[in-house]
Formats: C-alpha cells, sequence, structure tokens
C-alpha cells in the first residue's frame, strides 16, 4: 500500500516538475509593467527580465531611482514616475503604457511596490499610520490592477502580487500586516474571475529578505516615532522595558534577514514565464518551513506560543 503511494506522489512530482518547466513562446515581445523599481525585488526582477529579453516597463517613485535602473540595463527597459497613492499619477503611467504596448496588450503586471512604515504595537499607531501603509500596499496596488486589466486581458496575461508571510500570520501590529491580508484576499478572488478570460493571477509570498522594507534602522525609528507620539497613559501600561525589547527584536532583522533577493524574483520570474504558473511562492526557506506550517496551526496554537515568547509590558497581568 505504501508502495503505491510513494510510486504516485513521485510520479505527481515528475509531472509536476515538466508542466512547471515549459516556458512560454516568443517572450521577447512581452511587456512587462513593474512598481516599486527604484530598489530591492522590483528592481532585480526588472533587470533579470532585460537580460532575459522582455520588454520591461518599470515604474520608480523617483527620478534618481529610474536613472540608476536605466544606467544598469538596455536600452530596451524604459522607466515611468509612479506614486500608487496618487490617481493622477496611476492615469498618467497607464497612458504611457498603452503607448507603448499597443494592440498587444500587456502581458505581466507586477505590484510589488510596498512600505512597512509606520509599525508598532496597535494601540501605539494612530488611524492615519494604518492609512499610510494601506494606501500603497493595498489600495494603490488595486487602483493600479483595475486601471491595467484592460491591458492585461488583451494580452491574457499574468498578474503577479507581492504579499509576505506576514500575509498569512500576523506577527506584528500596524497596517503592513493588514495590507498583506487583503493582497491575499483580492488576488484570490481576481484569479477566480479573470480565469474566464485566459489571465492567471500569481501570489509572492516572501520570508525576511534584506530590503528597503525590512531595514532595522527604517523601522527602529518608525517605533520610536509611534512611540513619542503614545499618550502618557499607553506609555505607562508598556514601559520603556518593553520599547527596549521591541527595539532588540527589530535590530536581529539584519542578521536573520536573507541577502539573495534572486529566491522572490525566481519567483516572480517562473510566475510570469511559465505556462503552468504556481497560484503561490513561498520564496525563503523561512516561509517554507516556519511561516507556513504556522499559519496552519490552530490559532490559540500560535496565540499560546507568542504569548510566552515575547516580552509583556509592563502592567500586563
Amino acid at each position: 500500500m505504501w508502495l503505491y503511494l510513494v510510486v504516485l506522489l513521485g510520479l505527481w512530482n515528475l509531472l509536476r516538475l515538466f508542466r512547471e518547466r515549459q516556458v512560454v513562446s516568443h517572450l521577447q515581445d512581452k511587456h512587462v509593467f513593474i512598481t516599486g523599481c527604484d530598489s530591492g525585488f522590483g528592481n532585480l526582477l526588472a533587470r533579470q527580465l532585460d537580460r532575459r529579453g522582455m520588454r520591461v516597463l518599470a515604474a520608480c517613485l523617483t527620478e534618481s531611482g529610474a536613472e540608476e535602473l536605466r544606467s544598469k540595463t538596455s536600452d530596451r527597459l524604459e522607466t515611468v514616475i509612479l506614486d500608487v497613492t496618487k490617481t493622477e499619477s496611476v492615469v498618467a503611467a497607464i497612458q504611457w503604457v498603452k503607448e507603448r504596448v499597443g494592440n498587444r496588450g500587456l502581458w505581466g503586471l507586477v505590484n510589488n511596490a510596498g512600505i512597512s512604515t509606520p509599525s508598532g504595537p496597535n494601540e501605539w499607531l494612530t488611524k492615519q499610520d494604518f492609512a499610510k501603509v494601506l494606501d500603497v500596499n493595498l489600495l494603490g496596488m488595486i487602483e493600479v490592477t483595475l486601471s491595467m486589466l484592460p491591458l492585461v486581458r488583451k494580452a491574457r496575461g499574468r498578474v503577479v502580487n507581492v504579499s509576505s508571510v506576514m500575509g498569512r500570520v500576523s506577527f506584528f501590529g500596524g497596517g503592513y500586516c493588514i495590507a498583506k491580508h487583503g493582497v491575499e484576499a483580492f488576488s484570490d478572488s481576481l484569479r477566480r474571475e479573470l480565469s474566464y478570460f485566459g489571465v492567471k493571477v500569481a501570489i509572492i509570498e516572501p520570508g525576511g529578505f534584506k530590503t528597503c522594507v525590512t531595514s532595522s534602522d527604517r523601522l527602529s525609528s518608525s517605533v520610536k516615532m509611534v512611540w513619542d507620539q503614545a499618550s502618557s497613559e499607553v506609555k505607562e501600561v508598556y514601559g520603556e522595558k518593553f520599547l527596549s525589547s521591541y527595539l532588540s527584536v527589530i535590530n536581529l532583522l539584519d542578521q536573520n534577514c536573507s541577502e539573495d533577493l534572486s529566491l522572490v524574483t525566481d519567483c516572480m520570474e517562473h510566475a510570469l514565464t511559465s505556462c503552468h504558473p504556481r497560484t503561490r511562492y513561498s520564496a525563503g526557506w523561512d516561509a517554507k518551513l516556519l511561516f507556513l506550517p504556522v499559519s496552519y496551526l490552530p490559532t490559540f496554537l500560535v496565540d499560546v506560543v507568542v504569548y510566552w515568547t515575547s516580552t509583556k509590558p509592563d502592567k500586563a497581568l
């Protein structure tokens, strides 16, 4: 009995491997629009796809980021300035893309732009702190996607949305985890709706990688800022010892995050170029061996582990 199961499992994996290695034809004729290309995953993916011969349309937040990217790539790659939180900027970018793709449509849309701050314990934050992150990571991504859908549908292309392992489990407060859970939900509904048109939607769920999003200096500065703006009651309840411990955990990110961003961009490239892309990609060993299994555990068990392993506020019961 077990032998049959092992054989079936082996055959299934061989079939899956064969399917996933089938590559879309005429990649050199296909346009891919990527947001957040100033640095990090977006920047590396743009250079990676450019080397593969694809026509990359890279959206950067700053002109300096766009100039630096152009200096490292071929003449095929083109850049545009885009702030995903501003409708007028999105509209201008859409028109710019239309002029370049013409009747061929847009093969790939990669929603990569994102921020992680302000962040911290929820009670330290204001509504505006949450809104700042949600505007970029969720609402901006949704507006770009909805605006690009006619072009993607015309090409029967791909939408690749960058989520996070924090889109499966929430280990800290603020808008980041909320936004990534929203990316997961939006992507699921979008994938099912667009399947009727031959459009595929993939979700990338990176673990810990060294980017601007995980910069310990940036995150520590943000936590100190929201602590300073917190009420005297909140400061009394949590205490300076809790703040110090919280910051020490953040400072460990530089040691624990992987520097190999290609583990993520390879997933993105596969989602764009494979005939049979996956629905979800878990990038990084921490995503595969820690966060993904934890997301399937009973909630009460995860709560207990977090409770007993984390620093308690001064006034905790």
